[in-house]
């Protein structure tokens, strides 16, 4: 026999464990709450509305239950897949013990820090419960002032996040940019498809601080610059927006950028002011004006969403001031490339000095921290 058999202790802890997953269960971390039972019940009752004959006679009302269910659905998988793959470590353990075999005791207890992984992914997934997490999003950048060291920090920015969703798997479609004078973007709109990129993204919205040695200044002094981020969920047709026609101002212009023969002859690209709002939104993305016109009143429906729920937001926040200073006005994190390297989240704390792998998209550890400290009571 090789080996100490160090894993002994740690895999007769797995044990008693691995058969006791609860149907109920509460997150220390963050407070969340996976009831199996109640969601169970649920999907029945929603399985049962949808078998109904005439469950498709009403469309949006359809829809608005197939979005609640598919969630709650995906839950339910997520949970037996972790409760098998803990039975199947737990009789790898029992085999190891009964063999008196330290590599596959070692293969368990592997395996076993491989659940635990997924377990905390899981954990996230219970905090994605918001009506609209599981969305697909409109991500928006804005340069702030400063000209063109402002617009250089807004593309970085871009290029950053478009790095965290090529590590997730989702798909990014650009609407409409407008470039800087020298270098960089003044803004950008692209559409995040994927599952829960609101649910992630939603968190982002803010102020992004940069603190650096200006390449663009010769004289090499510190530019501090600041660019803005907002994310907007793509709302289903379930839920009902009201938008008037005369409340619409419609623009048409030629689009730049790539395109086809289209860009720059015909007036493809479309500009949509919401007068009562003030929101103005614009699509240049498609050959056909057309297109471009459905997906603008996409976004459009999708910003006055998210201005009734920033609505209902700042009224539970003048409730619980603990939170008042959360919000699309405030500086949610900075990234100091000069004179030391840090990336700092200002509502959590969480950092990092490794500043160049966060502008390659590894934001995880800034999401995760912020999804458990938003729902963690605070202190009054």
């Amino acid at each position: 026999m090789v080996g100490s058999r160090a894993w002994i202790p740690i895999s007769l802890q797995i044990s008693r464990r691995s058969t006791r997953l609860p149907c109920t269960a509460v997150f220390p971390s963050s407070g969340a709450i996976f009831d199996l039972d109640g969601i169970q019940k649920r999907v029945a009752e929603l399985d049962e509305r949808m078998s109904a004959p005439d469950f498709w006679d009403d469309q949006n009302a359809a829809r608005a239950l197939m979005a609640e269910v598919n969630p709650l659905k995906h839950r339910m998988e997520a949970f037996s897949s972790l409760k098998s793959r803990l039975e199947d470590i737990d009789a790898t353990i029992e085999l190891a013990q009964e063999a008196d075999d330290d590599d596959l005791g070692r293969e368990a207890v592997e395996e076993f820090g491989k659940w635990e992984k997924s377990l905390a992914d899981f954990e996230l997934l219970t905090l994605l419960n918001a009506p609209q997490d599981q969305a697909s999003c409109y991500l928006t950048i804005h340069a702030g002032a400063g000209g063109t060291e402002a617009c250089d920090w807004a593309s970085m920015l871009l290029r950053m996040y478009m790095r965290w969703c090529e590590r997730r798997g989702f798909t990014v479609t650009y609407l409409e940019s407008t470039d800087g004078d020298d270098a960089g973007i003044r803004s950008v709109t692209v559409k995040v498809d994927g599952e829960y990129a609101y649910g992630y993204l939603k968190n982002e919205r803010g102020i992004h601080r940069l603190v650096r040695i200006s390449p663009f200044d010769s004289a090499g002094k510190r530019h501090t610059s600041f660019a803005s981020l907002d994310a907007t969920p793509e709302v289903s047709d379930s839920i009902n927006i009201e938008i008037l026609d005369k409340d619409l101002k419609v623009d048409t212009y030629r689009s730049g950028g790539k395109g086809g023969q289209n860009v720059n002859k015909v007036e493809t690209a479309v500009r949509i002011t919401h007068i009562p709002s003030g929101v103005i939104v614009a699509c240049q993305n498609e050959r056909s004006q057309l297109r471009n016109k459905e997906e603008a009143m996409n976004m459009l429906r999708a910003k006055l969403y998210q201005i009734e729920e920033d609505k209902k937001q700042a009224e539970a926040d003048r409730q619980y001031s603990e939170k008042g200073d959360i919000g699309w006005g405030n500086q949610i994190r900075s990234y100091v490339f000069q004179p030391y390297q840090m990336v700092k989240d200002l509502r959590t704390g969480v950092e990092s000095g490794n500043i160049q792998d966060v502008m390659d998209g590894n934001l995880d550890s800034f999401m995760n921290a912020y999804l458990r400290w938003i729902t963690t009571p605070k202190k009054a």
